[in-house]
């Protein structure tokens, strides 16, 4: 397996990711209840500009339509047998995109958690995961996809089967988790423990991380840890863009393109080697992103209450609480010094 992500970044050292896909396709007329992932053969127009969008606003990794694409989330919109060509046609459509930038583009086929809960919990297997995720990855692959990007998942068992998925179809990956429950997941992964979900399968990550989750201030306390556990990781971060409000029956973020500046640059300075935006994050905010990156001198590791000053409070009360010691004092702590 080839590693784009690494030849990019000993070009360019931090890479940009790109911003929301669902954001933006409501902005661009997706209705709700809608799949996104069907907009690749009904729209394929619109996917296009949602990519060269996020292309020309500085983009170095674009995100295939395709996060529902595994057979469980299709079957809500009754195209479970439809998986290999909606994938493939994702990744073809933001490979037309990255082909013509200009300038070395990556495309990562997006791939989200099944909605299924594995056993014991659920009625899904393991291995029943693993060939869900497969099928998905194939299309992707077959389409141009150059990683399978795990994303917004929960359960380690299940970060693990979308591993052993790309490796099976021979498709480089990361992956990412979604800390929203008291600085865990859903299903109680800590940040620090990020590095070991896939110990012992045959081919690593080429980067691991966390994305969406609750803010962006939540995000980079929970980048501190995992950039603590393992400093010399390619961490991933791809936080929301401020908080969701609620506006009437809409939503909308809090986060202006000047904050999510500022978070990009307590990104790098907290150790990220790749940032982008996930919720809420729009064309104007990843230009400003762009903007901030280009600009950027790494700096002294942020503290929690440095994230906060600057960019706002955070949500997860219990995660505030679990961040509050500084890293220093955890690797004194670790030594046996404090």
């Amino acid at each position: 397996m080839t590693n784009p992500i690494e030849a990019l970044l000993a070009e360019k050292g931090v890479l940009l990711a790109d911003g929301a896909t669902g954001t933006n396709l409501f902005a661009m007329g997706l209705e709700a209840g809608e799949a996104p992932e069907l907009l690749n053969e009904t729209a394929p127009a619109t996917i296009t500009s949602l990519h060269q969008n996020f292309v020309d606003a500085g983009a170095d990794i674009i995100l295939t339509n395709s996060f529902g694409g595994t057979r469980h989330r299709l079957k809500l919109h009754h195209a479970q047998d439809r998986v290999h060509a909606l994938n493939k046609r994702a990744a073809e459509i933001a490979c037309a995109v990255a082909d013509k930038a200009g300038r070395k583009v990556i495309v990562a086929g997006s791939v989200g958690p099944t909605g299924e809960l594995l056993v014991p919990l659920g009625a899904m297997t393991y291995d029943e995961a693993v060939d869900a995720f497969a099928e998905q990855i194939e299309g992707l692959k077959d389409g141009g996809a150059e990683v399978a990007w795990i994303e917004t998942m929960s359960a380690p068992d299940e970060i693990r089967a979308a591993a052993e998925a790309a490796i099976r179809v021979g498709l480089p990956y990361t992956y990412t988790g979604s800390f929203d429950t008291a600085g865990r997941t859903m299903m109680g992964l800590l940040p620090k423990d990020i590095h070991g979900v896939v110990d012992g399968l045959s081919t690593a990550p080429l980067g691991v991380g966390a994305n969406c989750g609750v803010g962006a201030s939540d995000i980079l306390a929970s980048l501190l840890d995992m950039t603590d556990a393992k400093p010399e990781a390619t961490v991933i971060v791809k936080g929301n863009c401020g908080i969701p409000e609620f506006r009437g029956t809409e939503i909308h973020y809090s986060g202006t393109p000047e904050l999510m500046a500022d978070y990009v640059r307590l990104a790098v300075d907290a150790g990220a080697r790749i940032v982008g935006g996930c919720c809420g994050t729009s064309f104007q905010h990843l230009a400003a992103m762009r903007k901030a990156l280009d600009a950027h001198t790494k700096e002294g590791r942020p503290t929690v209450e440095t994230i906060v000053e600057r960019i706002g409070p955070m949500r997860n009360k219990v995660a505030t609480a679990n961040t509050a010691e500084t890293s220093e004092a955890r690797r004194e702590r670790r030594r046996g010094r404090a």
